[in-house]
């Protein structure tokens, strides 16, 4: 998986893609640019799921650019939801402590302050949930598939997809080792957005992957069990 994922963004006339997509990088701060590359990644997801082996080019923008809106809004809803929830549970337990006093009070207090450290496996969270609810969408086409259960529930759970998760993890330290690299020679610098979408691209790669490798799992095991119930019969 990881060795398809490398060498993915470089299949075909990549030179360009990697130009256009450290482009729009760039180009970022006026926002509408990362929708385009968000919606790239979409169709990253959806050929990869669809078992092609061509990368895709940048073309029909209008469709990327709506792809891409729809995948940040999920990965937003993803995002926020929680943190804000997680934000609410903070903050009574907050007041609660301070309208106490106290022992008690202090110990709410530090409960409080316990809870703020676990912050970080709810960020773990969002991290391992975005890609599969953007595969899930990318799969069926339609936004509800981000957040239907029955199709994340397989894909969240099984082994394929931890993998495509952590690998990801090892692609982003070797393009922060080559971004600070770049960042000392000064000029470089410029090249950061190119290493990182090769990046991106390479690591929603491995997600498309695993999501297609369990749905496949899947299928089959229904097969199976359809030739076994009708051998039965």
């Amino acid at each position: 998986m990881l060795e398809d994922g490398l060498s993915y963004p470089t299949r075909g006339d990549w030179v360009g893609r990697i130009i256009i997509g450290g482009v729009l990088g760039l180009l970022s701060v006026f926002v509408i640019p990362i929708f385009a590359v968000f919606g790239y990644l979409v169709r990253v997801l959806e050929r990869t799921v669809a078992g092609e082996e061509e990368t895709p080019e940048f073309t029909d923008w209008g469709d990327l650019l709506a792809k891409g809106v729809v995948a940040v809004l999920i990965a937003l809803a993803y995002s926020i939801v929680p943190v804000v929830a997680y934000g609410i549970v903070i903050s009574v337990i907050a007041g609660i402590g301070s309208g106490v006093g106290g022992d008690v009070g202090a110990i709410i207090g530090v409960t409080g302050a316990l809870l703020t450290l676990a912050f970080l496996p709810v960020l773990a969270l969002i991290h391992y949930a975005v890609p599969a609810a953007l595969t899930a969408y990318a799969a069926r086409g339609e936004a509800s598939a981000a957040f239907d259960v029955s199709i994340l529930k397989p894909t969240l759970l099984g082994v394929d997809y931890l993998l495509a998760v952590l690998m990801p993890i090892l692609i982003s330290l070797g393009v922060f080792v080559v971004s600070v690299v770049l960042l000392v020679t000064v000029v470089g610098g410029v090249f950061i957005p190119f290493v990182q979408f090769y990046g991106q691209v390479a690591a929603f790669r491995m997600f498309g992957t695993a999501f297609a490798d369990q749905s496949d799992h899947i299928e089959a095991e229904s097969g199976d069990t359809g030739g076994d119930a009708a051998a039965a019969v």
